[in-house]
């Protein structure tokens, strides 16, 4: 009895550290890929689940660095969408207005930027690189541009310290798409 208890309590311990040994492997991954961007922490906190899949492929970091940019960037706009126009001051008006445009534009820029690293060829890798680094750059750049939109207007307003918030995370996931798409160009496919 007791030696079956024994064996048992083998497997269990086994099985927990190769769990153990798994996760490890999956968050040296996401360390690994996220080692080169400005902002590691929410990098590895937003790629995480990505490791399984991703493993040590840079092209697949990319991919995946865009596609959480484009989630996030979906969300920011729709709540954008959702805000009352008539809740707001003139001034917050125009750079509600503006963010609206502006992270629209770069929603544009990161699917077409997705649209690419799907389709990555070594025929054409440094004329694809080029095209997505100016995307993502923009798309970076449009979030940097509506956040100075309300530099100057009620830093009061709960809502106005909110669009701030969201637009800044959502600026650092295209900081964050870019650096990895770097990654990708100094690795190649």
């Amino acid at each position: 009895m007791s030696s079956s208890i024994t064996v048992s309590l083998l497997f269990f311990l086994l099985s927990l550290t190769s769990t153990s040994s798994l996760q490890s492997k999956r968050n040296s991954y996401v360390q690994n890929a996220c080692s080169v961007t400005r902002y590691q922490d929410l990098c590895v906190q937003s790629l995480s689940p990505f490791s399984s899949v991703a493993k040590n492929s840079p092209s697949k970091w990319a991919r995946a660095g865009v596609s959480v940019a484009i989630s996030d960037n979906k969300d920011v706009l729709r709540s954008l969408l959702k805000m009352r126009r008539s809740a707001f001051g003139k001034r917050d008006r125009v750079a509600l207005s503006d963010c609206r445009e502006l992270l629209q534009d770069s929603l544009d820029n990161l699917h077409k930027s997705l649209a690419v690293l799907r389709t990555l060829r070594a025929s054409e890798f440094q004329e694809q690189m080029s095209d997505l680094a100016t995307w993502l750059s923009t798309s970076l750049t449009d979030k940097d541009t509506c956040l100075d939109g309300f530099e100057k207007t009620s830093m009061k307003s709960a809502r106005v310290r909110m669009i701030r918030r969201r637009v800044t995370t959502s600026m650092y996931l295209s900081s964050i798409s870019l650096a990895l798409l770097n990654k990708l160009a100094a690795d190649g496919l």
